[in-house]
């Protein structure tokens, strides 16, 4: 059994802001599954469903961002999965274009505050995750008020092709396609190129 967690702030107010990314993309998986979200576990929504073969449980961690780690690591626990094969993270990056993404089997916080309260709740940072870009903050701009920004029209177009690519990457993982994940989508995307 595989859990995918995408990252993101509960609420409304939250809600299409660039923070919740991970949120978007669970979503588009959920809707193109046919999944509800609606189960309640570990501070968690979650919907059970399978995608590419897999019994999978997506998750939308209730916790706000910062404490992410405490529901994921309730999750893992609950479900007894191997967090190192059957954990997959989707979270927002400030570092990548809009809608750009980028694949790591396992790596550090990268200063992604979600992310430090995970590896530091499962001891670990041997994982795979999909990083899904949201546009470098502006200079001058506050750090927490451009991630819990909106997107501009032309960005939230990148973002729709952003959590498509994400969704096909998620799929190709579950099928034990990291390697060919990675080598298809961590490049350098041109504008409108998929």
């Amino acid at each position: 059994m595989f859990i995918i967690a995408g990252l993101g702030n509960p609420g409304a107010r939250y809600q299409g802001t660039r923070h919740n990314a991970g949120f978007s993309v669970i979503d588009a998986l959920a809707d193109k599954y046919n999944i509800s979200v609606d189960g309640k576990k570990a501070r968690a929504y979650v919907g059970k469903g399978i995608i590419a073969g897999q019994k999978v449980i997506l998750a939308k961690p209730q916790t706000y961002m910062n404490l992410s780690g405490e529901s994921i690591r309730g999750l893992t626990d609950y479900y007894k999965i191997d967090v190192e094969q059957e954990l997959l993270v989707i979270y927002d990056d400030i570092s990548l274009a809009p809608g750009q993404i980028r694949i790591r089997k396992k790596g550090s916080a990268g200063g992604h505050n979600g992310m430090k309260n995970i590896i530091a709740h499962l001891g670990g940072q041997v994982f795979p995750r999909i990083k899904v870009g949201v546009g470098e903050k502006p200079r001058n701009f506050d750090l927490a008020d451009y991630v819990l920004s909106r997107f501009s029209p032309q960005e939230q177009e990148a973002m729709e092709e952003g959590y498509e690519k994400a969704v096909r990457a998620a799929e190709m993982i579950l099928e034990g396609e990291v390697d060919g994940a990675m080598n298809k989508y961590n490049r350098k995307v041109k504008p409108g190129e998929n």
